[in-house]
């Protein structure tokens, strides 16, 4: 976007394929990306390899329609021993107006692991 000052993890160009029978963006398809954008935060922040632990609350304010541009945005909001808890907030650039709307937000929790998939330290 322009002038966007913000880093975002991940953008995605919704296509037709992600679509529900009420012709938007299947909930499950955000699910994901926010998923892999909080993966994206975390691996910034140092760690090597994470794995999905929880989820918060999902609400979706607005609906995602094809052909909007999705921002998803992750920000550190707590950092355990091996666990790292992402703030991602998901916003649209509508592409028949260029307006941006805010969609949905969550709190997801990771925790950092070896190649054996055991915990380990996140890195200070």
């Amino acid at each position: 976007m322009p002038g966007d000052h913000r880093n975002a993890a991940i953008r995605v160009l919704m296509m037709p394929r992600d679509t529900n029978h009420h012709g938007t963006i299947f909930g499950g398809v955000i699910l994901s990306y926010i998923d892999q954008a909080g993966a994206v935060g975390a691996i910034r922040r140092g760690c090597r390899q994470v794995v999905t632990v929880a989820m918060d609350q999902v609400i979706f304010h607005q609906p995602v329609q094809v052909g909007d541009l999705v921002s998803f945005y992750a920000d550190i909001i707590k950092v355990g021993r091996t666990s790292i808890k992402v703030l991602v907030s998901v916003e649209a650039t509508r592409r028949t107006d260029g307006n941006v709307v805010a969609v949905t937000e969550a709190e997801v929790t990771y925790v950092n692991v070896d190649i054996e998939s055991k915990p380990i330290a996140v890195p200070s």
